[in-house]
């Protein structure tokens, strides 16, 4: 993984790539600008050029022009995408730094840039033979009025969440099953500073975690069931926040393997809402958020073997309610279940579910977008959705009608865990809603958890999505 640092500075660093956040191009007479290079950025701002680079030789300048029209998500977003455009340029002339100038004075835009910049850094290469030896790593210094260094230095953190999250996401189950999920769980407790409990298979068989145990019933692996927690002595929230992620390590489908070709490929990364929630708790307690957060995460591979469930089995779930299994491939939310029904425990003021859940979720979003749903009232969900627009993760929130729920009623049992092929994504989320009772929001990051190809400052793979919405969101309730 990089090795990032964000720095301010007062002087001009040396050896470095410099960048120039302005509004005008008069304010670069005073940056050593000749004649001829502020000609050409003259003629390139004329043309409607945003991102403007000035080669001379080996070495190169960028100018980002920011205009009054970009104060707002949008913009910022747009200036991310231009430091992943400066971080491949860097990459690829082998240049290890950068000092951008505010000449501008908006904390908004430098942070934006600073982060696009960090995001785009991270690599996963852990496997590759020909990886170069030497540790990677990226340089960020920043010239600004705007900005102090513990601003600088919150982002850094949570920038490091993020590879966290995608490094777990990244990882293959050959090298990251429950067992050592439990392990890198427990580490990064005690690098950051959380507390972790981990309940093993017997202490699941005590709770009568039934959906968990169920859907680990065709692996060789047993299940645990993770408890983080953050709390400050600061706390301002006397009720916790709960987050919950599903991590199923990988998916074959159980007995209803998947078949489709290339469905099975980027299985590893089922459990990109535990590694979401983890990433959270990374960022909250290393930059020492004053809330009270506790995340669960139930995790278990979903295979075929053994004694695997099957469809027509009856499974009794850690809230005494029973469920109907029609297709094993339906596995989240049975996990999820038992979570969502021991959050209870802390009778918190808010739960919220992260989960790579259903197809149907990927079919009406794509990887642009989070479905989101629940019985949170229109404050918090405007809160969350506000917070997911900031960092541009952005959550569409779904209806939630009760003429949902119908579909997924049960002949035989208290509910079923699938409905119709319509409406999946909210059908699922309804299944969910029959264990929690207190105010919840269900975010299926099925379509932007993990991206097939190259995505701006997101890379390729893991994307780390839910980490920074979910930290703008704790921060807005501080």
């Amino acid at each position: 993984m990089t090795q990032l640092t964000i720095k301010h500075t007062q002087e001009r660093p040396e050896g470095v790539r410099n960048i120039f956040l302005v509004k005008t191009t008069d304010a670069l007479k005073d940056f050593g600008f000749n004649k001829d290079a502020l000609a050409y950025v003259e003629t390139q701002a004329k043309a409607k050029e945003t991102l403007i680079t000035v080669r001379n030789y080996n070495i190169a300048y960028y100018v980002r022009i920011v205009k009054d029209n970009e104060s707002n998500d949008q913009g910022c977003e747009a200036l991310r995408k231009d430091g992943a455009l400066i971080y491949a340029n860097c990459k690829k002339d082998k240049q290890q730094a950068v000092c951008i100038y505010d000449l501008v004075g908006n904390k908004s835009f430098s942070l934006a840039l600073c982060e696009g910049l960090a995001l785009s850094s991270y690599t996963f290469d852990k496997y590759k033979s020909d990886k170069e030896k030497d540790a990677k790593r990226f340089d960020i210094w920043l010239a600004s009025s705007a900005i102090n260094q513990g601003e600088l230095d919150e982002l850094r953190q949570l920038t490091n969440a993020v590879f966290i999250t995608r490094n777990l996401v990244n990882e293959p189950v050959c090298t990251l099953n429950v067992e050592e999920l439990s392990e890198r769980i427990s580490e990064l407790g005690a690098i950051h500073g959380f507390e972790v409990e981990i309940f093993n298979k017997s202490k699941l068989e005590t709770l009568k975690f039934g959906g968990l145990l169920g859907v680990n019933k065709g692996s060789i692996d047993p299940p645990a069931f993770h408890i983080l927690e953050w709390k400050p002595e600061s706390a301002t929230n006397d009720q916790p926040v709960v987050l919950v992620g599903k991590g199923v390590v990988y998916d074959t489908g159980g007995i209803n393997l998947k078949t489709p070709p290339g469905s099975l490929d980027d299985m590893k990364s089922d459990m990109g809402g535990a590694a979401a929630v983890v990433g959270t708790m990374v960022a909250a307690a290393s930059n020492k958020l004053p809330l009270h957060i506790v995340g669960l995460v139930p995790a278990t591979d979903n295979r075929p073997g053994g004694n695997a469930i099957v469809p027509g089995d009856i499974l009794t779930m850690h809230n005494g309610k029973t469920v109907e299994v029609l297709n094993t491939d339906a596995e989240g939310r049975l996990i999820l279940a038992d979570a969502l029904s021991y959050s209870k425990k802390y009778n918190p003021q808010l739960v919220i579910d992260l989960a790579t859940l259903t197809g149907s979720a990927v079919m009406a979003l794509g990887q642009y977008a989070t479905v989101g749903m629940g019985t949170a009232d229109e404050e918090v969900f405007n809160t969350l959705e506000k917070a997911g627009n900031a960092v541009y993760e952005r959550v569409v929130r779904f209806p939630f009608w009760e003429e949902y729920g119908e579909l997924i009623k049960s002949e035989i049992a208290d509910v079923k865990n699938l409905g119709p092929r319509e409406a999946g994504a909210i059908t699922a989320g309804k299944f969910l809603s029959h264990f929690v009772e207190s105010p919840w929001i269900h975010l299926d990051i099925a379509g932007p958890a993990f991206v097939k190809k190259e995505d701006s400052y997101r890379g390729n793979g893991a994307s780390g999505v839910g980490v920074r919405m979910l930290y703008d969101f704790l921060k807005r309730k501080c």
